[in-house]
């Protein structure tokens, strides 16, 4: 009965499609009469042609095209007059691989053939689909890899292994992993556990959609708590699932269901429960969520974020105990996490078993991260960055500058194509030599690409470049403005670095822009209270103007949290309300690494670690000394929850 609620997903999955004869290509391509508008320039035409792909306009991007065959990025005309007609398989094959063979082994290739795959996926082509996925050099694409495993679970091949671990991110699954999940759960390589627990998984994350892709009931999921748990599989699932949907807002009613229909349930089932609640509990930064983790056993099947948030409780709670068993239980690709590496290291140290905790120090401590620095710390050193006078010969740098995918991307910068050109600088970054990475990182910064600088330098293993990896323009700007606000200008970088790259013309989702991607309603209100007259939104993309701006918000948020730098970068990133919330629920005052690991937010949490871990490298370069990021981190204590006046 089970396999047979799939059968329907799998048809979906799996069924070949039929792409268009070659005649209705032809048709196709030469529908329409129309004639090409005029632009002022090729660039503004070549614009236009982007637009119309991405638009899937086969018809406009065909006549966009031709007007620019003399155009000086050949590949990308080219490969935006075929896009439209891989949607679907429209575009003979011969089309497709002549294209490939022209442009092979450059980026724009690479994703077309991504393209191709998905479509090919997409229609169950799976004889040409494993002729070209080996071929697809990123092979960073999820649906892809699960396209692959539906091909070779299609031939016999045992797949259940792959697919569990591939499976852990429910926010990148599409189709295709749902009806890989389908697939396997009809031919018996996933059991009911499995497909429960990728279920169970989905609703955590708050990917309903994905989970009702998954199975027809979780709808009913919520009626279903009330009444307990229904007879059969199916019916105490779904009480288990709805514990955890119902906790988002009412914990209490949570735990009064499950200790109600504990008699009902099976130890694993009700270790289920607990974890579904206690992880709910522990986003919302209860004291309690301890509590509940306690009752979850070591060996229940837990989603990656769960088995971290268990940590994360654990830590607020000062319960080492309860951090070690629960970094235990991860899975080793998890376990290896530095973050995970340095906080089992700390419970080790808690326990007594100091040589354990020092080799697992030792074994990050040279990573220039936030887990990397702490670790350095508790090896009794403090953070450094000492970086050689980097000279290059005219040779290396003539290696650069001739590089046709580098030019490429300056070119795609030049007309603010920021996601074209970090394609095509990427991917010359692949397989070279650290001092060719420091060599291009210069090359960048020679042509003011500093957030190119800072990503291709950060590539090196060996030979380390600070001073390319921390830049710190418009020093002049910086000194005045951090000077008269009485800022920490190492923490005022520190926040840039992390909030644009140095890309003065960076605009967020949300419309924060510039250096310090400031909002422009928070450029209103602080242009008001310093006395800026005469402001306008436009002024935002003003570097003087948007520092002035983005520094005075931080002294105002800095003085607003009780001076400290990691209450002050929450509240940088998702407003200063938050962070006080946060605070008050803490059960007594830690230190700051534990406050910004049990960050609610995953964006806001990696922001604020990342902020302080460059401030501190910013720091030993300022000053000329070894830094401490435990003494920039402090201390966090609880305080009772005031509503900030600031916005």
């Amino acid at each position: 009965m089970f396999k047979k609620k799939w059968l329907a997903v799998v048809a979906v999955a799996v069924a070949p499609s039929v792409a268009l004869s070659h005649a209705a290509y032809a048709q196709k391509r030469s529908a329409g009469s129309a004639t090409a508008p005029n632009f002022a320039s090729q660039d503004d035409a070549f614009l236009a042609l982007r637009d119309a792909a991405r638009a899937n306009n086969a018809d406009k991007a065909e006549l966009l095209a031709a007007t620019l065959s003399d155009y000086d990025i050949p590949s990308y005309v080219d490969y935006y007059r075929l896009k439209p007609l891989i949607k679907d398989l429209v575009a003979p094959q011969a089309d497709i691989l002549d294209y490939l063979k022209r442009y092979d082994g450059s980026a724009i290739a690479d994703r077309l053939r991504n393209d191709w795959l998905l479509e090919l996926g997409k229609a169950g082509d799976w004889a040409t689909f494993d002729e070209q996925y080996p071929k697809f050099v990123l092979d960073d694409d999820t649906q892809l890899k699960c396209y692959a495993l539906t091909s070779a679970a299609q031939k016999g091949r045992n797949v259940a292994a792959d697919a569990r671990a591939l499976l852990t991110t429910p926010k990148d699954f599409g189709p295709a992993c749902t009806g890989l999940i389908g697939l396997l759960a009809q031919n018996g390589q996933f059991t009911a556990d499995d497909v429960w627990f990728q279920i169970r998984q989905a609703v955590e994350s708050g990917f309903g959609a994905v989970a009702r892709r998954l199975t027809p009931f979780i709808d009913a999921a919520d009626a279903q708590l009330a009444r307990g748990p229904a007879a059969g599989r199916a019916g105490h699932e779904l009480f288990i699932i709805a514990l955890g949907r119902v906790a988002k807002n009412d914990t209490g009613r949570a735990v009064a269901a499950l200790s109600a229909a504990s008699d009902q349930l099976t130890s694993s089932e009700r270790s289920l429960g607990w974890a579904q609640i206690a992880q709910q509990s522990a986003l919302k930064l209860e004291p309690q969520a301890v509590d509940y983790w306690r009752q979850v056993k070591n060996a229940t099947p837990l989603s990656a974020d769960a088995y971290q948030w268990r940590v994360r409780s654990a830590l607020r709670a000062g319960d080492w105990k309860l951090v070690k068993s629960g970094i235990e239980a991860m899975s080793q690709p998890l376990r290896a996490d530095p973050t995970w590496v340095y906080w089992l290291a700390r419970a080790c140290q808690a326990e007594g078993k100091l040589d354990l905790a020092q080799q697992k120090f030792q074994s990050i401590a040279d990573q220039t991260n936030f887990y990397g620095q702490l670790a350095l710390e508790e090896l009794g050193q403090k953070i450094i960055a000492i970086s050689p006078n980097q000279v290059f010969s005219p040779a290396e740098m003539a290696q650069m500058s001739n590089n046709q995918g580098f030019r490429r991307a300056l070119r795609f910068f030049n007309m603010n194509l920021r996601f074209e050109g970090v394609r095509e600088w990427n991917w010359e970054l692949r397989e070279i030599t650290d001092r060719q990475l420091l060599a291009a990182a210069e090359f960048a910064r020679q042509n003011d690409v500093l957030d190119r600088m800072v990503n291709t330098s950060e590539r090196t293993k060996v030979e380390i470049d600070f001073n390319q990896r921390f830049p710190s323009p418009h020093r002049d700007v910086m000194i005045t403005n951090t000077q008269n606000l009485g800022l920490d200008m190492a923490w005022v970088y520190g926040l840039i670095r992390q909030e644009s790259r140095f890309v003065r013309s960076a605009r967020s989702h949300v419309g924060a822009s510039g250096l310090m991607q400031v909002m422009p309603a928070t450029a209103r209100y602080v242009a008001k209270k310093i006395g800026l007259n005469g402001f306008t939104n436009d002024q935002i993309a003003d570097v003087n103007t948007n520092i002035l701006l983005g520094a005075s918000y931080l002294s105002m948020v800095l003085n607003d949290l009780d001076g400290s730098q990691a209450l002050a970068s929450a509240a940088y990133n998702a407003g200063p309300g938050r962070p006080r919330a946060w605070r008050s629920t803490l059960p007594g005052t830690v230190e700051g690494a534990v406050f910004a690991e049990s960050i609610p937010f995953s964006e806001t949490r990696g922001y604020v670690k990342n902020v302080l871990s460059n401030a501190t490298y910013y720091a030993a370069l300022f000053d000329g000394k070894p830094q401490s990021l435990k003494a920039r981190l402090g201390a966090v204590a609880p305080k009772g929850f005031v509503e900030s006046a600031l916005p």
